[in-house]
C-alpha cells in the first residue's frame, strides 16, 4: 500500500505542477495583452491633445455650405472616411450626419461632404499642421441657421454657428 500512495502522490504532485505552469502562462498573456492595449490606449489620448481644428469662414452657396477648416494642432489628419461632418437646423429635429464622398461627383448627392486641401505638398490627401482644407457640404435645402460640426475619428471636432 506504500508503494500506491507514492505513485499517487507523484502523479497528484505532476499534475498541480502542469496545472501551474499552463496557470502562470495564461496569467503572463493576459498581462501582456493588458499591457499593449492600455498603451494604445495612452497613445490615443496623446495623439487625441495635439490634434485641433478651427473653422475659419463659413459661407452658403444654394444647398452646398462652403467652410475652411484649418489643422492647427500638432497632428496630421487622415482618415477623412471616418471623419464627420454634423448639421443642425432650425426646422430638423436634431443633428443631421454627412459622410465623406473621396470623389467629387458632377451632381453631388445631399448627406455627404467633399474636401480640397490648399497647398498640399508633404502629404498629398492628408491634413498636415498648419495646412487648411475647403469642406462642401452638401444638403437637400438651403439653411439659414444652422449649427455644423466636422468631428475627426479619434473625437477631435471644431464647431461654428452660422446666424
Amino acid at each position: 500500500m506504500a508503494v500506491a500512495e507514492i505513485i499517487g502522490s507523484a502523479i497528484g504532485a505532476m499534475i498541480l505542477i502542469v496545472v501551474a505552469y499552463l496557470l502562470v502562462g495564461n496569467v503572463l498573456t493576459t498581462a501582456e495583452v493588458v499591457s499593449g492595449a492600455q498603451r494604445d490606449l495612452a497613445l490615443q489620448g496623446e495623439i487625441r491633445l495635439h490634434t485641433d481644428l478651427t473653422i475659419t469662414n463659413v459661407n452658403v452657396t444654394g444647398t452646398v455650405i462652403n467652410m475652411t477648416v484649418s489643422n492647427t494642432g500638432n497632428e496630421v489628419i487622415t482618415d477623412f472616411p471616418h471623419t464627420n461632418v454634423f448639421l443642425y437646423t432650425d426646422g430638423s429635429p436634431g443633428y443631421r450626419v454627412f459622410i465623406y464622398n473621396e470623389t467629387e461627383p458632377a451632381t453631388p448627392n445631399p448627406g455627404s461632404w467633399t474636401t480640397s486641401i490648399l497647398n498640399d505638398y508633404v502629404h498629398p490627401g492628408e491634413l498636415d499642421p498648419g495646412e487648411t482644407m475647403f469642406v462642401n457640404v452638401y444638403t437637400d435645402s438651403t439653411p439659414l441657421r444652422f449649427n455644423v460640426v466636422i468631428c475627426t475619428n479619434n473625437g477631435v471636432y471644431a464647431s461654428t454657428v452660422v446666424y
